[in-house]
């Protein structure tokens, strides 16, 4: 039994031993991230491909020599082969924003002038107004 318990430790150690840190060079990191973003294969397959270990290697590279945008947070799926469709996505959520920064101004004005008991926006056009007739003379 102890024969057996030392040989698993034997064991354990040549496998912990073998696992050296490898280095690539950029070009070789830009290679892999143009395939991954050409589609040409997945992140697994690339890391079985080239022998590349750990989960996020290729996420790494991605971010610092790919096109797309790669979030920091775990990402879900590849990102979009499409810039056109990324740039639509990204202007939708912009949008989205300014719709919401629209209903805060538009509540912020109904209360006051409910709590004033004017209307605001009939004021300010008003001066508007007078400000645009004194600049035309």
């Amino acid at each position: 039994m102890t024969t057996k318990s030392a040989k698993m430790d034997q064991l354990k150690i040549t496998i912990k031993a073998s696992k050296l840190q490898k280095t690539f060079s950029e070009a070789f990191k830009k290679q892999v991230v143009k395939e991954y973003e050409q589609g040409l294969l997945n992140k697994d397959q690339l890391q079985v491909k080239y022998g590349l270990g750990g989960n996020s290697t290729v996420l790494k590279w991605c971010r610092k020599y790919g096109k797309f945008a790669y979030p920091q947070q775990s990402a879900t799926g590849r990102p979009m082969k499409d810039p056109q469709k990324q740039r639509i996505k990204e202007l939708e959520a912009k949008l989205k924003a300014a719709e919401l920064k629209l209903k805060v101004y538009d509540k912020l004005i109904e209360v006051t002038n409910r709590e004033l008991d004017a209307d605001i926006v009939k004021k300010i056009e008003a001066r508007l107004s007078e400000s645009w007739q004194q600049k035309k003379r």
